[in-house]
């Protein structure tokens, strides 16, 4: 549990050194209204903006100084990735205009405000319908832009860079915040806050070494267990499986109660799979906000993925592709269908190991730890013997497919044939023939990142069910899924 935690705690005794200069102050007589700030959570009225902007208590363990994580873009710019967009925009977040801060990002009113994130850093997608067309923000689609790997990167780069210090980076605070601190926060972030921001950081490094030498994540994709695996102890030398999935759409939650959640199913309850999520990017049982929490997952019960654009669908064609859906694909994913919610096991299957390899009876068992005197404490994770049949609805925004994102589209997971080996993945521009995002040509690798199924855990084997079928009845099927 060691370094990630050592480095938050630094950060809270930091915050508790400027208690101790308040009483300070106030025996000397300074005023203290510039230095006092409320120690709430930033919520918001509106649902839809708590899903996108409010404060779940993720800020307790894992939260960074907004003003210092804000310029960090600006100081570091050699060390970003290259990409479209500026700053934090070219590892994936998404801003909408006037704003201060991405979507998924939180503040939470500290004497030093602090920034976590929340659910929609992984669950808000773009679209764009053409090169030179709008961008569409999708909430509950997977995040298929941002790139939390390069994120992690950056960060453990920032860390070790010798530019890391207050001479540095309150020029930076003052350039983007001009006025924003007074003399006495200067002496505070100077002296405490941006020294212990650092040491977070390096212990941040030390606690992700475990990615060093594996296939990069690359945009919408995320090793969900393995920092886990980092907080109870295990041995990471000897932890070998590459757990690295696709973020799963999360809209639609109410026909989910009680499936198999997560791709390996390792898990049926809805809150268990909430809380544990939160609980991953920073929140502890003191300061997880379950009424946040829950007026977020009631929203999402019932919140339905865009419609695919009527006028691209041919309906004669989906009526008859909706009879080989019924044959051929209903039973595991459809509602109602026999196995859909149930985990088909990996000898039938035949998809990548890696990911079902990596979540352990082991881990199970410390993850059913969590929680423990909490009303909400924990029972339910599992190891599976394979991968969960989910539902289908919005299928033509989850590209791309399979458990870990390997077969760029629809149309290459019906033909195996045509699933190429490399592919580019994170470029938004939707492909309405094969049904998923552009993944090749050069505007696809200027923007995305390059996929190779050859590496471990990126395997695009598997899942073979209807490849059988004529091209005429491939067509039809493919014309049935729009609709879904």
């Amino acid at each position: 549990m060691a370094g990630r935690r050592a480095g938050k705690r630094r950060l809270r005794y930091a915050l508790y050194g400027l208690a101790g200069l308040l009483v300070l102050l106030i025996a000397l007589g300074v005023p203290l209204g510039l230095y006092l700030r409320r120690d709430e959570p930033v919520v918001y009225e509106d649902v839809v903006e708590q899903f996108k902007y409010g404060s779940v208590g993720t800020e307790e363990e894992q939260g960074v100084p907004f003003l210092v994580w804000a310029v960090l873009p600006d100081v570091f710019a050699d060390l970003l990735p290259a990409g479209e967009g500026s700053g934090y925009e070219r590892l994936g977040f998404l801003y909408e205009p006037g704003s201060t801060r991405p979507i998924g990002t939180t503040i939470r009113e500290k004497p030093v405000p602090l920034l976590g994130v929340n659910c929609s850093l992984c669950h808000t997608g773009t679209l764009r319908a053409a090169p030179d067309a709008e961008r569409r923000l999708v909430y509950g689609m997977p995040a298929n832009r941002f790139r939390i790997g390069d994120y992690i990167e950056f960060l453990r780069a920032v860390g070790k860079d010798e530019r890391f210090d207050a001479d540095t980076l309150l020029p930076a605070i003052e350039r983007r915040f001009p006025g924003e601190l007074s003399r006495l926060e200067r002496l505070f972030y100077r002296y405490v806050v941006i020294p212990q921001t650092r040491d977070g950081l390096r212990d941040l490094d030390e606690d992700f070494r475990w990615v060093d030498g594996r296939p990069a994540f690359g945009p919408g994709r995320v090793d969900t267990f393995d920092p886990w695996k980092e907080r109870f102890d295990f041995d990471m030398s000897a932890e070998d499986a590459i757990g690295t999935a696709d973020y799963p759409s999360i809209w639609d939650q109410r026909p989910r109660r009680g499936l198999a959640l997560h791709w390996d199913g390792n898990n049926p309850s809805l809150l268990e799979r909430n809380i544990s999520a939160s609980l991953a990017v920073g929140a502890t049982a003191g300061s997880l906000d379950l009424g946040q929490l829950g007026r977020v997952a009631e929203w999402l019960l019932d919140l339905k993925p865009p419609a695919f654009p009527s006028a691209r669908i041919d309906s004669e064609l989906a009526a008859r592709g909706k009879a080989i859906y019924d044959r051929e694909c209903a039973s595991c994913h459809d509602v109602g269908g026999t196995e859909v919610g149930t985990v088909t096991a990996l000898a039938r299957l035949g998809t990548d190991a890696e990911r079902l390899r990596s979540f352990s009876p082991e881990l199970a068992e410390k993850m059913n730890t969590l929680g423990e005197g909490e009303p909400w404490a924990f029972s339910h994770f599992r190891s599976t013997d394979g991968y969960a049949n989910s539902l289908l609805d919005g299928i033509w925004l989850r590209a791309p497919y399979l458990h870990n994102g390997s077969v760029p589209d629809l149309r290459s997971l019906l033909v195996p044939e045509e699933r190429p080996e490399v592919f580019y993945t994170g470029y938004d521009v939707y492909d309405w023939k094969r049904l998923g995002f552009v993944s090749s040509g050069p505007d696809a690798r200027r923007e995305g990142f390059r996929f190779d199924t050859r590496l471990q855990g990126n395997g695009n084997g598997g899942h073979l069910f209807g490849s059988d079928l004529r091209e005429n009845q491939i067509e039809a099927l493919l014309e049935y899924l729009k609709t879904l």
